[in-house]
């Protein structure tokens, strides 16, 4: 459920702003308000699980999380529809951290590999069918379904959570209150002042001081980081290059995709004439590819690494959104750009599978758990980054009204998506080469981050 409300609301973007109303920034935040509550609080969550009992709060996120699903379906309003999208958000950053904790504990050592494939499996499906199940749903029944859909299984999960799920807790675990706080404010003050930039005006009073107040916040966390004695993310893990070159590759990875995602959902629709199933098929050849491609990439990635793997999938994604957008500025038809959103399938399917690896083998064995969530957190924040800035560029160029507007701001949006997954390609490249020996990652530690 967490991962599918990544991308599952994409595709019903144009019925919930026919229903409900709104601008686009009203539509960027029903996307970002559960993105980035989802990233600036996960490690947070896991912190609270691990401190207070982990099935405790995971009950307590599937709560929170189904609630925020039920208020979303009965939104009367826009602004009721974002702050229930930021309550699923809360309870997805608290649930979904511990889900894999929890399955360690559950599972005998000997089979936890097949149980992280499974649980690695399960997301990949979710994130693959997100816009094609959002969009099925909003077609044959409305944009609200999106949202009935969690509250039947997280109140029959509830129970069976509470029956058959064993507590437990982590050995020593600190909370980072302030560290919180200050990350999540800067992280809101900055997408708000990108959201509103268009609307308001780059040198307005609200966008300068969410984009300033944001920064200065940005820079405090990282100060606060520095001195504090139980830190949420500890800045010494951003002396190893290749945790710096992984996390950076990863947010711009996200800022680029996500971005692009949220308006070419929304353009298959308006200007391409399609039912919300028919474009959520139609992104089915970039989304649905890691599917078929991620089990080979692995593959390749044990054999020569994981850093020519990536690089090449970065690459790979920014080449095809840039080829989606050459045919879409010639007045191309659908045929013309299914070669452009194959070429991003293979590119995300190639980025997807060695990540993981590279993550956990740029820290020490007892750092790993950490790691993960940060790296969680950059690409959720670079996705709910992605939104506001690519969206801005839109808005500026372009606009709704008419199929010549729409395609005015989509174009140059898309092209800076893809200079920022070709950004990312950069990153890559700054990753060391891999040791022939390295004991840093077993097999178990790799199946678990892949899994995150």
């Amino acid at each position: 459920m967490a991962a599918l409300d990544n991308l599952v609301v994409t595709t019903a973007l144009p019925s919930i702003r026919a229903d409900l109303g709104g601008q686009l920034s009203d539509l960027e935040w029903t996307v970002s308000a559960y993105t980035l509550t989802f990233a600036v609080l996960l490690m947070f969550g896991a912190a609270l699980g691990d401190r207070f009992g982990r099935r405790l709060f995971f009950l307590s996120g599937l709560a929170i999380f189904t609630a925020g699903s039920a208020a979303a379906a009965l939104a009367p309003t826009i602004n009721w529809l974002i702050a229930a999208r930021a309550l699923q958000g809360v309870g997805a950053a608290v649930m979904m951290p511990l889900t894999l904790t929890l399955l360690t504990t559950a599972v005998p050592a000997a089979r936890r590999g097949m149980a992280f494939g499974i649980w690695s499996g399960v997301n990949g499906l979710a994130v693959a069918t997100g816009p094609l199940i959002g969009g099925v749903l909003t077609q044959h029944l409305s944009w609200q379904w999106i949202f009935w859909l969690n509250v039947p299984i997280g109140l029959l999960l509830l129970p069976l959570a509470r029956l058959r799920l064993s507590e437990s807790r982590g050995a020593g675990a600190r909370l980072d209150a302030v560290g919180t706080a200050l990350v999540s404010s800067a992280l809101f003050g900055i997408v708000f002042g990108l959201i509103r930039a268009n609307a308001d005006g780059w040198t307005s009073g609200p966008v300068l001081t969410g984009l300033i107040a944001g920064a200065v916040l940005l820079v405090g966390f990282v100060r606060y980081e520095l001195r504090a004695a139980h830190p949420m993310l500890p800045m010494r893990l951003f002396r190893s290059r290749a945790f710096s070159a992984v996390n950076a590759a990863s947010l711009l990875m996200y800022l680029g995709m996500f971005g692009s995602i949220f308006l070419i959902s929304q353009f298959l629709q308006g200007s391409g004439g399609y039912t919300p199933t028919e474009a959520g098929i139609r992104m089915l050849p970039w989304t649905g590819m890691p599917l078929i491609v991620s089990p080979i990439a692995g593959v390749l990635s044990d054999r020569i690494g994981g850093r020519p793997i990536v690089a090449t999938g970065l690459a790979l994604q920014a080449l095809g959104l840039a080829m989606f957008a050459a045919v879409t500025h010639s007045g191309g038809s659908y045929g013309a750009q299914v070669p452009s959103l194959v070429v991003c399938g293979i590119g995300m399917s190639l980025y997807f599978a060695p990540t993981a690896n590279l993550v956990m083998a740029s820290v020490r064995p007892q750092e790993q758990g950490i790691a993960s969530g940060a790296n969680n957190a950059m690409r959720e924040v670079g996705g709910a980054l992605g939104v506001a800035a690519l969206s801005s560029v839109f808005t500026a160029r372009g606009g709704y009204g008419s199929t010549q507007r729409f395609t005015d701001g989509l174009v140059p949006a898309l092209y800076v998506g893809a200079a920022a997954v070709a950004a990312a390609a950069l990153c890559a490249l700054l990753i060391p080469r891999a040791r022939p020996a390295d004991p840093a990652v077993t097999p178990a530690d790799a199946h678990t981050l892949q899994s995150a």
